[in-house]
């Protein structure tokens, strides 16, 4: 893909001062699984506006990406994810990220979007986008970062590619249904609600 840059362990200085240029950028994670602490974090991928992608590979073991947490810590840059709950925490666990400001298109969707029950990323491109994302490598060994296909990367790549234009169609949304003060409430209380999964209280607003 000509518009995707892969990067060892952290962007390099020059990617990093191009990325926060942006008001918003894409973000999304790649990891052995889906469960927290267990499952390491393989791949983080990020876009901006112009479809520039950037893939940084996570070396097993490895604690800190001083320019990627200065990115997603920059207060004047919107990062953009889906289920940005799982994200959030897997960049704070495994590399010390506090992510912040945050939009989540799931969030969004799920308020905005109450005529359905789907609210996967692929969903939302294929409704709004009118687009069909191949989700065959989403089950993948991304542990093996090294010797990813070019399906693997492409998969990787579509993640992060769509989420600005799913943010810009669903705040429309939102704000036709006067619901954009109540989306952002919920994206402020996501730090905490990470907070509390890292600590095993996930469980604590249950009966």
């Amino acid at each position: 893909m000509d518009n995707l840059q892969i990067f060892e362990a952290d962007l390099t200085l020059e990617q990093l001062n191009y990325y926060l240029a942006a008001e918003t950028i894409a973000v999304d994670t790649e990891t052995m699984g889906l469960v927290l602490r267990r499952d390491r974090l393989c791949l983080v991928q990020l876009c901006d506006q112009a479809g520039q992608v950037s893939v940084i590979r996570i070396i097993k073991g490895q604690k800190t990406a001083p320019n990627l947490k200065k990115l997603l810590e920059a207060p004047n840059l919107v990062k953009i994810f889906h289920f940005a709950r799982f994200d959030l925490a897997q960049l704070n666990y495994h590399l010390g990220i506090f992510t912040q400001p945050v939009f989540c298109t799931k969030i969004a969707s799920k308020l905005a979007r109450t005529y359905t029950n789907s609210h996967s990323l692929k969903n939302l491109v294929l409704e709004l986008e009118g687009l069909e994302l191949d989700k065959t490598s989403q089950s993948s060994d991304w542990g093996n970062a090294a010797n990813l296909s070019r399906e693997q990367l492409a998969y990787a790549a579509n993640d992060v590619l769509y989420l600005h234009q799913l943010r810009e169609k669903l705040t429309t949304m939102l704000v036709r249904e006067e619901l954009l003060e109540l989306a952002n409430s919920c994206f402020l209380c996501l730090p905490t609600i990470v907070q509390l999964d890292l600590l095993h209280y996930a469980a604590i607003f249950e009966h």
